[in-house]
C-alpha cells in the first residue's frame, strides 16, 4: 500500500510540473510582443527568398548571393503577378482600362517589387549581412526597378511623375486654404477686440 501511495504521489508531482510548464508556455506566447504587419511581411519575404536560394541550381549559399541572383528571384516572382503589362505590339498598349481582354502576361507590379526589395535589404542586414555588400541594394537592382517602373507606366498608361506633381499641387492648395482659414480667424479676433465707443 505504501509503495502504491508513493507512486501515486510521484505521478501527481509530474502532472503538476507538466501543467506548470504548459501554463508557462501559454503565458510566454501571450506575452510575446506581436509583430507589426511590416515585420511579419519582411519575415515571410526573407523565408521565401531563402527557400528560393536553397532550391537554386547550381547550389549557392546566402554569402555567395549577388545582384544576379536577386534579379533571377524577381523574374521568378513574375509568374505569381496580378498586374497586366501590355506588350509593345498590343493594341491596348498605353491604355489604363482596355475595352477587351488580351494575351499579354501578368507581372508583379513595380510598387510591389520596390517594397519587397526594401524589406529584403533590411532583412539581409538584420541576419548578419554586410551593408556594403548587400545584393538587394546593388546598382543593378535599382536600374532594374527603374526600368520596370518606366515600362509599366507606359504599358498601362500611368505616369508616376504626373501623380507626384499632382499630389504636390494638392498639398500646395491645402496649405493655401489653411492660410486663408487662419487669416479669416485672425480677422475675426481683431474684430472682436475692437471697442465701439
Amino acid at each position: 500500500i505504501a509503495i502504491k501511495v508513493y507512486f501515486t504521489l510521484i505521478q501527481h508531482h509530474h502532472m503538476d510540473v507538466a501543467n506548470v510548464n504548459t501554463s508557462n508556455n501559454v503565458v510566454d506566447i501571450l506575452s510575446a510582443p506581436r509583430l507589426s504587419r511590416y515585420e511579419s511581411q519582411k519575415r515571410r519575404d526573407w523565408n521565401t527568398f531563402c527557400q528560393y536560394i536553397r532550391n537554386h541550381h547550381p547550389l549557392i549559399s546566402l554569402l555567395q548571393c549577388s545582384s544576379i541572383h536577386v534579379l533571377e528571384f524577381l523574374r521568378y516572382l513574375d509568374q505569381f503577378g496580378k498586374t497586366k503589362v501590355h506588350n509593345l505590339n498590343c493594341p491596348f498598349f498605353g491604355m489604363l482600362n482596355p475595352p477587351a481582354p488580351c494575351a499579354c502576361p501578368l507581372r508583379q507590379a513595380w510598387g510591389s517589387l520596390d517594397a519587397l526589395i526594401g524589406r529584403l535589404r533590411a532583412a539581409y542586414e538584420e541576419h548578419g549581412g554586410n551593408s556594403e555588400m548587400n545584393p538587394f541594394g546593388a546598382r543593378a537592382i535599382k536600374l532594374f526597378l527603374r526600368d520596370v517602373r518606366n515600362f509599366q507606366s507606359k504599358s498601362r498608361g500611368i505616369s508616376y511623375d504626373k501623380k507626384r506633381k499632382k499630389s504636390r499641387r494638392n498639398q500646395k492648395n491645402i496649405m493655401a486654404m489653411k492660410e486663408v482659414d487662419h487669416q479669416i480667424h485672425d480677422d475675426k479676433n481683431v474684430g472682436a477686440n475692437i471697442v465701439i465707443e
